[in-house]
């Protein structure tokens, strides 16, 4: 039986799995449906157009599923989707999507978002990512999956953060950050690679042998962007192991605006 403490309020239409947990003075709106084994802390909002998966940890004074901070926003039916075993801590706030964009924001698996972390509208957060306290994403932010954003991480609207990147604390970010970089600055600038990460995600030598690579041609040998690109490509060929790094790394770049660039 869900357990619901007297002091909630949930409206009747919400949908909520048996297992649901839901604290003290918390208020769930009639559009939000929540899965099995999750549970919402005391004190949280969760309204909207909002769906929550399996066994999330959702911690007190988080609003889940508000409207954008978007003055266009005119009461559409836009969305907040929000994967399974995701950890959600204290202040929270994630708005959902807006209709010049999908019209939802989303966050996938296994993320660990600590407290004051922003996701505004149509953000799109792929699966075990960590969010440092206070990391700011505005609206139509793109991050990959297992991404690591520093303490009071900053970052502008439209950009988009690679898989296995990472930002050190306070980076501000106006630039997209290629899969595998690391970052830091205001503006941030590239440092090196995230070696010791993929290291413990089980990459092997010959695959972070390319990475290295890649690092090379990106911001070491003072080639252009598309001469970067056509050597990456040609890593496929002394590393056979990388082909699936190497073919993330060129959809990437593909993608990249010539008004926003990467980080360099």
């Amino acid at each position: 039986m869900t357990t619901i403490h007297a002091t909630a309020l949930v409206d009747p239409a919400a949908e909520l799995d048996s297992s649901v947990t839901v604290g003290p003075y918390t208020v769930i709106g009639p559009h939000v449906s929540i899965g099995a084994g999750t549970t919402v802390g005391p004190h949280c909002v969760l309204e909207g157009h909002t769906t929550i998966g399996c066994d999330n940890r959702i911690f007190q004074f988080s609003s889940l599923g508000a409207i954008p901070q978007d003055k266009k926003y005119a009461g559409e039916p836009c969305e907040l989707v929000i994967g399974d075993r995701n950890t959600i801590r204290e202040f929270c706030t994630f708005n959902i999507g807006s209709p010049g964009d999908v019209g939802v924001t989303r966050v996938g698996d296994d993320n660990w978002l600590m407290a004051y972390v922003h996701l505004a509208h149509d953000c799109q957060v792929g699966s075990h990512t960590i969010f440092a306290n206070n990391s700011q994403l505005a609206g139509h932010v793109h991050v990959g999956d297992w991404a690591i954003l520093g303490g009071f991480t900053v970052v502008h609207q439209f950009v988009r953060i690679g898989a296995h990147s990472m930002t050190a604390m306070c980076t501000l970010l106006f630039a997209d950050v290629p899969p595998f970089v690391m970052c830091q600055g205001q503006p941030a600038a590239a440092r090196s690679m995230n070696f010791e990460g993929l290291r413990r995600r089980g990459f092997s030598p010959e695959r972070i042998s390319a990475v290295k690579a890649m690092h090379k041609a990106l911001y070491r040998d003072d080639l252009t962007l598309q001469a970067a690109r056509e050597r990456i490509a040609d890593l496929t060929h002394s590393y056979p192991e990388s082909a699936s790094d190497v073919q993330m790394m060129l959809a990437f770049l593909d993608h990249v605006s010539p008004q926003r660039g990467i980080v360099r």
